[in-house]
């Protein structure tokens, strides 16, 4: 697309996609849904950016191929499982540590597993999509 306007635009809307995506991703650490609904948001955000420039655009705003995102992700929300196994617990159980900022924030294993999916989704999302795009004409 050939838009000026959609372009300056899909610059600071993909910012602010990709920042909701964070937020997502931190509000349901402990909850359900925080990777998958973040990861959606934050591939909207690299489609939007193919949308405005080139197909390709938004595969290379990633920084790292999107098919490496796959497995990486896989190995993440795998190793959040096993560090359950390495306390002495059953695999993917729960295991935090208190981190001293202010008040002090729990950082557990279900917020490693939602990385994991995080990642996993931007990049099956991006896989699957921008192929499908094409090249411009």
């Amino acid at each position: 697309m050939n838009s000026s306007i959609l372009r300056t635009m899909a610059r600071l809307l993909a910012s602010l996609l990709l920042l909701a995506s964070l937020y997502l991703l931190w509000r349901g650490h402990n909850a359900p849904g925080g990777g998958f609904s973040g990861g959606i948001m934050a591939a909207a955000a690299f489609v939007l950016m193919a949308v405005a420039f080139e197909p390709m655009a938004g595969w290379r705003a990633t920084r790292i191929s999107p098919l490496l995102l796959i497995p990486l992700g896989l190995g993440v929300a795998l190793a959040s499982g096993f560090a359950g196994v390495l306390a002495g617990d059953g695999f993917m159980a729960g295991q935090w540590v208190t981190v001293n900022v202010g008040e002090g924030v729990k950082l557990g294993t279900p917020l490693l597993f939602d990385i994991g999916v995080y990642l996993v989704v931007i990049g099956v999302a991006l896989a699957v999509i921008i192929p499908l795009m094409g090249e411009e004409e």
